[in-house]
């Protein structure tokens, strides 16, 4: 998920850096955004995912290897997927009812949904609503899972009575918190942001965070 994430906007990057190019084509750009969106919720899913896998392992390490068995394993990735592809092609959808845009210039370095959406002349309820909708299902309620296993985890660490313990079970969330705090808090500033007043600087520093870094 990473590799594809990172594969659908940055080697178009570096050909355009490389070439002094910055056009790029309707279908070319449809196409780069429903790339994106695959596996940038695929990425957020499967990090909510990695989050409740870690709160069985601290707070259920008897029960385990029964809840996290490679049966539920393959059914949390392809819900993953499947919640990924409609996404995607609901913003593509979205974006083909578009049938006059104000301008023909992006303001990141690809083809940024809320970008996208912000060219469109057409009116802007139903873009608000697909953006907070889709931002509500597949931002806020998978960071809501992944604070509530957090928060369990902790009152779980609370109980152990060594600090040794408690390092040494927190230790393995470190990396997965770091990508968290990064991922969701430029991600999700960015998409809803996008709705109201919004500087096109900060959004692209923010998307090259999330989509590069």
């Amino acid at each position: 998920a990473d590799i594809g994430f990172t594969s659908s906007t940055v080697p178009r990057m570096i050909v355009g850096i490389s070439t002094q190019s910055r056009v790029i084509s309707y279908g070319a750009c449809l196409t780069q955004m429903s790339l994106f969106i695959l596996f940038a919720c695929t990425d957020s899913i499967l990090l909510t995912v990695m989050a409740y896998d870690r709160f069985v392992a601290i707070c259920h390490p008897l029960h385990y290897a029964v809840i996290m068995n490679p049966r539920r394993c393959k059914l949390l990735l392809l819900l993953s997927v499947f919640a990924s592809l409609v996404d995607s092609q609901v913003h593509n959808l979205t974006t083909l009812q578009f049938t006059c845009f104000k301008e023909v210039e992006i303001a990141s370095f690809f083809c940024d949904p809320p970008q996208i959406f912000d060219l469109s002349c057409s009116d802007s309820l139903i873009k608000n609503i697909v953006t907070y909708v889709v931002g509500i299902l597949l931002g806020f309620f998978p960071l809501s899972g992944i604070i509530f296993s957090y928060y369990k985890i902790v009152s779980a660490l609370l109980k152990i009575p060594l600090s040794g313990g408690r390092y040494k079970a927190f230790s393995t969330c470190g990396s997965h918190l770091s990508v968290v705090c990064l991922f969701y808090g430029t991600g999700i500033g960015t998409y809803l942001g996008s709705v109201a007043s919004h500087s096109p600087r900060k959004g692209m520093v923010a998307s090259l965070m999330y989509t590069v870094v």
